[in-house]
């Protein structure tokens, strides 16, 4: 194998799959990347048995092949190589690597041990590439980081007929939100539980994708997600479980709600839980006209900050955590954000709150993005 193409090309092409790759493979040769070289082309991939990369970039193939190699370290030096081409030729189970006066030799891997790369041919549907890169940052981070119920530090997808629906939860909220989808299969409702971590990362790395195309499979014992966009594909298993049933928390109507400046509410909350202990809450006191933020924490520190509010329905007092309502406000991501407030059985106690972006003070909320938000919200 022998072949060279520009320094930069190379170093975006080793980079993309290095990104999904674990800090520390299970065994060496899963922390390898595979590099084929045939027909003007060299596919760069990377596969563990739990999540695969493959780009595809054109170069000048002096000698067709294929050889495997430690991936962090290649991505390293491709980063720093000074030329601006790169030359790599295999000679004797060695990969020599030449740019500009540098050189290096990494020591080829068995490819004939490594695991084939998952086929993506049978695509289940696709959507505009923006529309999901927006929607994962949305409700990303409401997913929960803590293994003790696997079912929830994933994202779940769901399509019926033309729309996908992307949902996330951690117990204390639920974010969801609606995008196009353009069904390319037989059945018209699928449904996938993505690792957070991992489709964050695809928003990530495909992120200048016009469209992304998305291949479901639940073949047998095996279930996998495959996204394909610009030339790239990165593969996840799914999450196995099922998902608890959060959509039917969200009330179809509220008519108790504020409607306030993003801006300024985002810079009171700030301001307010500066004395606020980590994981503590601010509350709310919402009248007519206004909301008054009210923070306290150690050593007698205590900070208030009112904010003008368009208030519709009773008066209302409410305690939130400000990094759960700060992901709120900005995957709504709206000038203006509307605060719902639901009720409860339970006389004085206030149930959980939905947020929703707003754009004007007096237009009609825009419910794409859904966020409901209240402590203990999901435990029984």
């Amino acid at each position: 194998m022998r072949f060279s193409m520009n320094r930069e090309v190379f170093a975006e092409a080793v980079g993309f799959p290095v990104a999904m790759l674990p800090a520390r493979a299970a065994q060496p040769i899963l922390g390898g990347i595979l590099l084929e070289a045939h027909d003007g082309n060299v596919t760069f991939s990377i596969f563990n048995f739990e999540v695969s990369a493959k780009t595809t970039v054109q170069a000048e193939i002096n000698e067709s092949g294929r050889v495997l190699v430690a991936g962090r370290l290649l991505a390293t030096i491709a980063n720093k190589l000074p030329g601006d081409t790169v030359e790599l030729e295999l000679v004797a189970n060695q990969l020599q690597i030449s740019s500009g006066a540098a050189s290096f030799n990494l020591p080829a891997m068995p490819v004939e041990e490594y695991p084939a790369i998952p086929d993506l041919t049978e695509i289940t549907g696709e959507v505009r590439g923006s529309d999901f890169v927006t929607a994962v940052n949305q409700v990303f981070p409401a997913a929960s980081s803590e293994d003790v119920t696997p079912v929830i530090t994933g994202v779940h997808l769901k399509t019926k007929e033309n729309v996908l629906t992307l949902t996330a939860t951690d117990r204390y909220r639920v974010a969801m939100r609606g995008i196009d989808w353009e069904n390319h299969d037989a059945e018209t409702e699928h449904e996938a539980l993505v690792p957070a971590k991992v489709i964050h990362e695809v928003s990530k790395l495909l992120a200048k994708a016009e469209t992304i195309k998305i291949v479901i499979q639940k073949n047998g014992d095996r279930q996998l997600i495959g996204f394909i966009g610009d030339g790239r594909s990165i593969t996840s298993t799914l999450i196995s479980g099922n998902y608890p049933p959060v959509e039917r928390l969200f009330p179809e109507t509220v008519e108790n709600f504020a409607v306030i400046n993003t801006g300024d509410l985002r810079q009171a909350v700030d301001l307010v839980s500066i004395v606020v202990e980590q994981h503590a809450a601010v509350r709310f006191n919402f009248v007519d006209g206004q909301v008054t933020l009210e923070g306290t924490g150690g050593e007698a520190g205590r900070a208030t900050q009112s904010v003008d509010t368009h208030l519709v329905g009773d008066d209302v007092v409410i305690s939130l955590r400000p990094s759960f309502l700060r992901d709120g406000l900005n995957g709504a991501n709206s000038e203006f954000t509307r605060i719902a407030f639901t009720a409860t059985s339970v006389p004085g106690k206030p149930g959980p709150v939905l947020i929703s972006g707003q754009r004007s003070k007096d237009s009609a909320d825009d419910t794409s993005f859904r966020y409901l938000l209240q402590p203990n919200l999901l435990q029984r």
